[in-house]
């Protein structure tokens, strides 16, 4: 036991600094009052939705709690409803049969909302593109705040662009 102890005090905490934000990734710029900036008290509430994804950017997702990204640490953590979110985070390229499920989350999601679409296919709808069983890109069904592209993208990038998404409104 005292051996472990000595090696956690020798090595120390491997926690990588979180990214700076890229205006690159910003797709739409608002802006918001000060009262409304305010209600968020500095944390930030995501509810992650799949639209039909191959699961790749989901993996990469899950990094973002483990220790070594830590996205709690930022007052960033991850909700199970719609209407307890302050941000979709939303993968894959919409499915026809997720087309009215994304519109439904993202009308549950009360506002000020941001949208963050993940991926080449949440960005561009990938090698899906628009047909007859997709609806292509996210921006396809609803509207979206930042873009981070990747195939998938790496945690960094997730955490650089959710990064952006709020300081793109000020929270940051």
């Amino acid at each position: 036991m005292l051996k472990l102890l000595k090696q956690i005090a020798v090595t120390g905490i491997k926690t990588e600094a979180p990214p700076r934000p890229d205006p690159g990734l910003r797709v739409a710029e608002q802006g918001l009052s000060d009262e409304i900036l305010a209600r968020f008290g500095g944390s930030l509430a995501i509810r992650h939705v799949d639209a039909g994804s191959c699961n790749g950017c989901e993996l990469e997702i899950h990094m973002l709690s483990n220790p070594y990204y830590n996205l709690e640490r930022l007052g960033i953590k991850f909700v199970a409803s719609p209407r307890h979110a302050d941000l979709l985070l939303v993968t894959g390229p919409v499915s026809r049969n997720m087309e009215t499920a994304l519109k439904r989350t993202y009308d549950a999601v009360p506002d000020p909302k941001l949208v963050v679409a993940v991926g080449d296919c949440g960005c561009t709808g990938g090698v899906f593109g628009k047909t007859y069983a997709s609806c292509g890109r996210v921006a396809n069904v609803i509207p979206v705040d930042i873009a981070v592209p990747g195939c998938p993208p790496t945690p960094t990038a997730l955490m650089q662009g959710i990064l952006t998404a709020i300081s793109a409104r000020g929270w940051l």
